[in-house]
Formats: C-alpha cells, sequence, structure tokens
C-alpha cells in the first residue's frame, strides 16, 4: 500500500508450528491492505520446552519430538547466516508449505526441498545436525520472549514495541477482514497505555505446544 507511512512488525516463529503458519498467512494479507511489513524472526520450540521449561510435563512421545525440532530452525536460521534476513519470509513460507499444507513434516525431502526454492543450495540442509547458531537462535528467542514471557509459546509479535503471544486465528482472515483484525489487534497491543494485553488466543491455546497439525 501506499499513501501512508509503513509500519514495520517482528513476527517470531519456528517453521514447526501450525498456529504460527496460519497466523504467518494473516499477516501476509495484511501486507496487501495496510502499510504493514512484516520483519520475520526466528525462535525454537526445542529450546522453549526442553531448555528453558526443562521438558516438564511433557510426555515421552512428545520429548521425543521436540529433540528433533531443533533441525528445521537451524537450517532457517543458517539460511538466514548466508542470505541475509531478508531470505526468512520466503523460506518459511516454503517449508511452512510442505509441512502445513502438504503435509510432510516427517518427509527428509522438504527441506532441501524448499532450499532449492528459495535459491538456496541443499546441502544447507546439514545445518540441521550443527549446534553452531544455537546461540544465535537463543538470541533472537530471548528477544521475544524476555518481553512476552515464557508461558505463551508462538507466534509472537511485537507492535509499536509491544510484544503479545498471538493472534491465534483460524482459519486466516483474508482481503480486508484480515486488515479490520489488524486494525483491532494494532490497537490493543501497539498502546502504551496501561493494562497492556499479553495474549490474543482462545483459551486452549494459551498455554498451547506443538501437538498436532494444521493446513
Amino acid at each position: 500500500m501506499t499513501g501512508q507511512p509503513q509500519e514495520d512488525v517482528q513476527f517470531w516463529f519456528d517453521p514447526l508450528c501450525p498456529w504460527a503458519w496460519i497466523t504467518s498467512r494473516w499477516m501476509l494479507e495484511v501486507e496487501k491492505v495496510r502499510p504493514v511489513r512484516t520483519e520475520w524472526r526466528i525462535m525454537s520450540l526445542a529450546y522453549l520446552n526442553l531448555v528453558q521449561h526443562e521438558g516438564k510435563g511433557l510426555t515421552e512421545e512428545y520429548l521425543e519430538r521436540m529433540s528433533r525440532a531443533w533441525g528445521p530452525i537451524r537450517v532457517v536460521a543458517a539460511a538466514a547466516q548466508q542470505r541475509g534476513p531478508g531470505i526468512l519470509g520466503p523460506l518459511y513460507t516454503a517449508i511452512g508449505t510442505r509441512y502445513h499444507v502438504q503435509d510432510r513434516r516427517k518427509d527428509p525431502q522438504a527441506i532441501p526441498e524448499a532450499l532449492a526454492e528459495v535459491g538456496l543450495p541443499a546441502d544447507l540442509a546439514n545445518a540441521a545436525e550443527s549446534t553452531e547458531l544455537d546461540q544465535l537462535i537463543k538470541d533472537s528467542h530471548n528477544e521475544a520472549f524476555d518481553d512476552v514471557g515464557l508461558d505463551v509459546g508462538t507466534p509472537v509479535i511485537r507492535i509499536r514495541g509491544h510484544a503479545i503471544f498471538g493472534p491465534v486465528v483460524t482459519p486466516a482472515p483474508r482481503g480486508e477482514a484480515a486488515g479490520r483484525l489488524w486494525d483491532g489487534v494494532a490497537l490493543v497491543t501497539g498502546t502504551a497505555e496501561r493494562p497492556r494485553f499479553h495474549a490474543l488466543a482462545p483459551q486452549p491455546c494459551a498455554g498451547w505446544r506443538i501437538t498436532s497439525a494444521a493446513s
């Protein structure tokens, strides 16, 4: 959009999270109807659940799932290091389409295909097994969660300096409906007045940890 000052909004995601995926598609719709630009940032569900929450209250199956959750976000971090932060949005779309639309989260070819789609070398997928960029991931993660707190998940968005968990929405609004939701979220989030909103999600999602997929 033109004619109005552009507003930058920070959006933290882990590519595994289906709720963040839906909210991210909403943000892309918002960009079409409001003078908003999304700055994509990374966080880690594995770090949140296994390190910061120390794996408490998680089943063995879930712990095993989280142990594998480091891989995709490490690849995303490596891509950003190689190509710059501008690659985060396109790569997130490429990975998320395969994970959440095509239901290929367990397909080992999903990541190499996504890398190729955005013009990155397939061997960048090897970063999934490397801890080299883990501190970079944690630093980005902590930028969000030091503000919003550890009792939430992803997505986290920051509007006008204020970070919140959410909004968790399904399905993603389109067109002007997306814009109207943005207007409301921005109104309640981006104010310097108190009280501040902490989360915008239905109650079942308030303490959500990834257990299912959404298309």
